[in-house]
């Protein structure tokens, strides 16, 4: 390793997802490895503007692979959107020392860490940590296996109701852009339908299925939504269409939340968050930058940020077939 960087910077920017504190415990801790220094910077770029920086060491982060969310905060930076305060965050990591940045976050962290990089010249590299596994060129993202045993958690719970009372339940995920949670926790937890937004099905569509799910003697339903979906107006107005249009279940309706982005993540999460934290490490040290870390066929590897920006990342059209089987 030919590397000249004495000290690596590591910040966590965007939504919280559940290993994200196992991610900078692999960057602290191969720092330490490859002895040389590392700073935890707080509230992500908005921390960057305002020098908001601590030493970390092995010790610094013990205790906290097990914890979700995130210890060194995350926060929206309208600063960083103009180009003084990313010439304030340039200035502060020139006066810490700091060599080279690795970031823990999605799309929004990555689009800044390409504009900071064009103008300053400055080695970044990215970890992929969101719930909504909506990356383009990683298989995986940090905190998504997690939110995904949430769902399915939760929704096991709420089918114990459906079925006490012959209801159906809409229970809408997380994913605005991306159907990912609602398809894998709709095959998970036994859903009859599961609504993304990469497949508008369409409201007649659904009124029919549920129909002869009825028909074929199923007595409760679980409908899994993903809040990006653009059947209705907003899942209530779902609710209230297919109680006009469906006779014999009562509607209910229940938002998973923010429910899914907290809580210990799982051991998937843990491991990949490892791996992917010592990646990052690796990878600047052997003076690649401008890359993200992705995992691809469970192997790290570096997918330069502008890939993962111009593409988009693919929903899985086998699980829709599976999907599809295995509801009737």
């Amino acid at each position: 390793m030919g590397s000249n960087i004495k000290k690596i910077g590591v910040l966590t920017s965007g939504g919280d997802a559940p290993g994200m504190n196992a991610a900078i415990r692999a960057v602290v801790r191969s720092c330490a490895y490859h002895k040389i220094a590392c700073v935890g910077i707080y509230r992500g770029y908005e921390g960057l503007i305002e020098g908001d920086f601590e030493d970390l060491d092995a010790r610094s982060v013990k205790n906290i692979i097990n914890r979700g969310g995130t210890f060194l905060k995350s926060a929206r930076s309208k600063g960083f959107f103009t180009k003084e305060g990313r010439q304030e965050s340039y200035n502060n990591l020139k006066k810490e020392g700091v060599d080279a940045l690795v970031v823990i976050g999605g799309d929004g962290t990555f689009t800044g860490a390409i504009v900071f990089n064009d103008e300053h010249n400055f080695p970044i590299v990215g970890i992929p940590g969101t719930i909504d596994n909506d990356i383009n060129g990683t298989d995986f993202t940090i905190g998504y296996d997690t939110a995904l045993n949430t769902v399915v958690e939760a929704i096991d719970k709420i089918r114990d109701t459906a079925i006490s009372h012959n209801r159906l339940f809409l229970v809408e995920v997380m994913g605005r852009d991306a159907g990912d949670i609602a398809l894998n926790a709709g095959i998970g937890a036994g859903a009859e339908e599961i609504l993304i937004p990469e497949l508008n099905m369409g409201r007649e569509r659904l009124v029919e299925s549920l129909t002869k799910s009825k028909k074929s003697g199923k007595s409760s339903s679980i409908v899994v939504v993903s809040e990006g979906d653009q059947i209705g107006k907003n899942i209530f107005e779902l609710a209230a269409y297919i109680e006009e249009h469906l006779d014999g279940y009562e509607v209910r309706v229940s938002v998973l939340g923010h429910i899914q982005r907290g809580g210990a993540p799982s051991c998937y999460d843990r491991v990949l968050a490892s791996r992917m934290g010592v990646a990052a490490v690796d990878a600047l040290l052997n003076n690649e930058r401008d890359i993200m870390i992705a995992s691809v066929q469970r192997h790290m590897t570096p997918v330069p940020f502008s890939a993962v920006l111009e593409g988009d990342n693919k929903i899985d059209k086998e699980l829709i077939r599976v999907a599809d089987i295995i509801s009737v």
